[in-house]
């Protein structure tokens, strides 16, 4: 498969595509050839669809995974190897449309206060300030906080776009406290190696342990953060485009989940058993 797999790297890098992407495609592409151990060059739209029902019924892998390996495959065999059959043949799952979670701000508050690390503090105030993604917090160098126009200069964000964000003056405070205390040279965050970040599982895990220590029950992980950032905007009364140009979405109806955990409506209103009147509650 080195050819195959070569000639697949290239495909994937000419067309830009986000490393994690192309990384994740070569795995799950070597994952399928060693299952039959055949080169994929050799299988058909049958062993596609072998493959799908035991990554679904024998490994049980989520809806998203699934979608990720269909991803793959559709990409080795409709560009590399230029099947017409590939479109037809590697169906998508219907994923499950659950809610993204979402924390109050008393429990961001929590989260943020338990953290006596200044360097975990600010990065999860980014998170939540400015609502980027755990990736893009990753790659912001020391020149991307621009503090005399304030903003933040988000590159190369999903889809190869930048963007800029707010930058609020209190994360600005804990960024200088931040900086005088670790001195960063150009990578804002760096890991145990100064010239390169600190990686996305690393602050998940710093986000896990927040969330345990602050009391919070919830399955927090960073992106909960940029879905409190969102929905608390619109809470507040921050127009819809002016969140998805926050968030960088390409289109509006990504955004529009977000009007559907809002809770701020929801608590005006009143549901049909609280119009019966004089009705006992015990």
């Amino acid at each position: 498969m080195n050819t195959l797999r070569q000639r697949m790297r290239e495909d994937l890098r000419i067309r830009n595509l986000a490393p994690g992407t192309q990384r994740s495609y070569i795995a799950n592409v070597a994952a399928f050839a060693r299952h039959f151990n055949r080169s994929p060059a050799d299988l058909g739209p049958e062993d596609v669809r072998a493959w799908q029902v035991h990554l679904v019924e024998e490994r049980g892998v989520s809806w998203s995974t699934l979608n990720v390996a269909v991803c793959a495959l559709r990409f080795l065999y409709g560009t590399t190897l230029g099947k017409d059959w590939a479109i037809r043949h590697i169906p998508y799952a219907k994923k499950e449309k659950k809610l993204p979670v979402v924390l109050t701000p008393d429990e961001v508050f929590r989260i943020l206060a338990v953290l006596t690390n200044v360097k975990h503090r600010a990065i999860l105030m980014v998170a939540y300030s400015a609502g980027l993604r755990v990736s893009e917090i990753t790659n912001l160098r020391i020149e991307d906080i621009d503090s005399d126009r304030m903003v933040i200069h988000v590159r190369a964000g999903k889809g190869k776009k930048d963007r800029l964000v707010p930058l609020s003056p209190r994360l600005l405070e804990t960024l200088r406290a931040y900086w005088r205390a670790h001195r960063p040279q150009q990578v804002l965050f760096p890991g145990p190696q100064p010239h390169r970040p600190l990686t996305r599982s690393t602050i998940s895990k710093v986000c896990r342990k927040a969330a345990s220590d602050a009391g919070v029950l919830k399955r927090v992980s960073p992106h909960a953060f940029r879905h409190s950032f969102a929905t608390h905007l619109l809470e507040a009364g921050v127009d819809i485009r002016t969140i998805q140009m926050i968030l960088g979405h390409g289109a509006l109806r990504t955004t529009a989940i977000y009007t559907h955990v809002s809770t701020e409506k929801l608590r005006t209103i009143k549901t049909p058993l609280d119009l019966l009147d004089d009705l006992p509650t015990s």
